[in-house]
């Protein structure tokens, strides 16, 4: 055996961690062996929007997973009606356990029996761990005791009262409810191998920030960047026109839970500004929607609408500002301020004037209407230091950019949130930047790495510019997750004509539907197209139309079907997740979750419907997956220490 010194040098501390023949052999052994497990079980959702509720519910019960095993288990043991208490017990474990101890005369035994089901269960969904994994889980309070149980074996008679016996002690010393908290709770981790998130965490619903300390918190995640999302990062990185468009989302939407309670960020700048500039002004086009059950007053709606109008200019001329520094992103025709004839209220689009819903521009200079005035100028500087000081947000921030990229390929699978952006005859839509042109992956890449530079560079120029694309992103006609030609925002609010709100959508989302399509995205990423999937997100699947979220002869599943209220109107259900275990592939669709209360109290559960997409004739194991892979790269690097130390070329230590 010839080893390179590069070589040599890697093995030499390879054996700083495996000293000795016998610890490379103990690892070979156990790595080897773990190549023979179960995959994993994937969880896809998409699109939560703040809707933290239905989200913690989804995320809790593995989109149906845990009913499921709960059935498979207990199939002839148990009624219905225990089944859904047992799976709510497991959702819900401190509220449901109270209710369920009220009902019954007989609290120990009923505990006795609960005890010994929810051990049951537990050690089925972590039968496809390793006995380190299922250690490292452990609450710290019971590890010892749940480790004991969970490998109990069942067919030793002359154990079986040593494990009564620790139950009953647990009953007796008024341990049962914290010890049946700790089961349901590993049982849920145990449920779910891997969590991915295929964009937009943010905006709509009111908790994208209890989302996010949800997300910190999980096991194994991943999460692929939505259009909302970058938005917020390029808020927090220090775009001036991404916290302008978050600030006005939020105020159009009356949805300020996140900004101000989550990230204490405070919007009294802009308060003190619109109440000064827009003192006389009724900003009747700027009245909020509210998507809550939080009731306002007029002063409070008026206030809002006063500060929605005000952002909205500043949004537009600090927008205007990136277009006219990145003339190469083609986003000239957005530039409207210098289009509005504001002696006679019109603007002239594409040939054609269109009279305005609003006349009072106190703010804006005809003669230069993209420059903020002094007030605006000091409102902003004051509202950009706001994010930059929020320590939370700035957490959750990193985290996306940690845990987060433009697409992910996993296990045979390209996720991503919008879109690969496609010309009309489904070739890749080019971006030419100076003398070179990005296209499908390699766009998809550069993009990746230039959002990284908008937050993390020093350099002034090139941080500004990540900054920039972090704002493209959002709203750029061949951002492959915004996804259409223009974002009309100011025609919305200017223009009556509701031809000019009109957004089309980049070629792509025709032309998914088509299985050529998938299969040449799916080879422009590496992918083998007869056994590979794309998970797409972002845009809602109308199943009230006849919509299916399955594509391109089931090569392309769309799972947006709604999580955030908002849409639920226009998609009929409450959204998609896809399951994705050692037999195959599941679609879950969900019907709009009620109440956390009514889960609790009724079993009211989301009323999954489960269908599944493809089965393997051949369960999928630990060495089929990327993970496999990724452990026989070890295996083989040990075996070359192994070879090293019986040559003698490496010392024992």
């Amino acid at each position: 055996m010839n080893i390179t010194t590069e070589k040599r040098a890697y093995l030499e501390l390879l054996a700083q961690q495996y000293p000795t023949i016998q610890d490379a052999s103990t690892k070979i052994i156990n790595l080897t062996a773990r190549m023979q497990l179960p995959k994993g079980t994937e969880h896809f959702v998409s699109d939560i929007h703040g809707e933290y509720e239905a989200f913690h519910h989804v995320l809790k019960n593995g989109s149906g997973s845990i009913m499921r095993r709960i059935n498979e288990l207990f199939i002839y043991e148990m009624t219905e009606r225990e089944k859904s208490d047992l799976a709510t017990l497991i959702s819900y474990p401190e509220q449901k356990l109270a209710q369920l101890l009220t009902t019954t005369s007989d609290p120990a035994a009923w505990l006795r029996i609960t005890l010994f089901r929810l051990i049951k269960l537990c050690r089925s969904v972590a039968s496809k761990y390793t006995r380190a994994d299922v250690r490292a889980a452990l609450p710290t309070g019971f590890a010892l005791t749940i480790e004991e149980l969970l490998h109990e074996q069942e067919g030793l008679s002359n154990k079986h009262e040593y494990y009564l016996s620790i139950i009953d002690t647990i009953i007796a010393l008024d341990q049962a409810d914290e010890f049946i908290e700790a089961l349901a709770k590993l049982i849920q981790r145990f449920a779910i191998a891997r969590l991915h998130v295929i964009g937009d965490v943010y905006d709509r619903g009111p908790g994208a920030h209890i989302i996010m300390d949800t997300l910190m918190d999980y096991h194994n995640i991943d999460i692929q960047w939505g259009n909302h999302d970058i938005l917020w990062m390029g808020a927090a990185a220090g775009s001036k026109a991404c916290m302008a468009n978050v600030i006005r989302t939020a105020l159009r939407y009356a949805n300020m839970e996140t900004l101000q309670n989550g990230y204490a960020i405070s919007l009294l700048p802009l308060a003190t500004f619109a109440m000064n500039a827009y003192a006389d002004d009724p900003c009747t086009i700027f009245y909020p929607k509210p998507s809550g059950e939080e009731e306002y007053t007029e002063n409070e709606l008026l206030l809002m609408a006063k500060m929605q109008k005000a952002i909205t200019i500043i949004q537009f001329k600090l927008e205007a500002q990136i277009i006219q520094r990145r003339p190469h992103f083609q986003m000239q025709d957005r530039l409207l301020l210098d289009k509005i004839d504001y002696e006679k209220g019109m603007i002239h689009l594409n040939d054609q004037a269109y009279p305005l819903r609003d006349l009072l521009f106190p703010t804006i200079d005809p003669a230069n209407p993209y420059q903020l005035s002094t007030e605006e100028e000091n409102a902003v500087q004051k509202l950009q230091q706001s994010f930059a000081i929020s320590e939370k947000l700035q957490q959750h921030v990193r985290f996306l950019f940690s845990k987060g990229s433009m697409y992910l390929v996993y296990n045979g699978n390209l996720l991503y949130h919008g879109c690969i952006a496609l010309e009309e005859d489904g070739s890749f839509m080019s971006f030419k930047v100076g003398d070179q042109e990005f296209k499908g992956k390699a766009f998809m890449d550069r993009l990746d790495r230039l959002a990284r530079q908008g937050y993390f560079r020093k350099n002034p120029e090139e941080r500004l510019y990540g900054q920039d694309v972090l704002w493209y992103l959002w709203t750029g006609a061949k951002s492959p997750i915004f996804g259409k030609n223009k974002m009309a925002t100011f025609e919305r609010y200017f223009i009556a004509d509701k031809e000019t709100h009109k957004e089309k959508k980049n070629p792509y989302y025709a032309l998914r539907d088509k299985e050529k399509t998938a299969v040449a995205i799916l080879k422009e990423f590496g992918l083998d197209p007869r056994t590979a999937h794309i998970v797409n997100g972002h845009v809602p699947v109308q199943v009230k139309k006849g919509e299916s979220p399955i594509k391109a002869g089931g090569k392309l599943f769309v799972i947006d079907g709604g999580f955030a209220k908002a849409y639920q109107g226009i998609t009929g259900i409450a959204g998609y997740s896809l399951i994705y275990n050692s037999y195959g592939l599941l679609l879950a669709s969900h019907a709009p979750f009620e109440s956390i209360e009514r889960a609790i109290e009724e079993n009211i559960d989301m009323l999954t419907h489960t269908e599944i997409l493809e089965r393997n004739q051949v369960r999928i194991r630990v060495k089929d997956t990327d993970e496999g892979r990724a452990i026989q790269q070890q295996i083989d690097h040990l075996q070359d220490l192994l070879m090293a130390y019986r040559r003698g070329l490496i010392k024992e230590r």
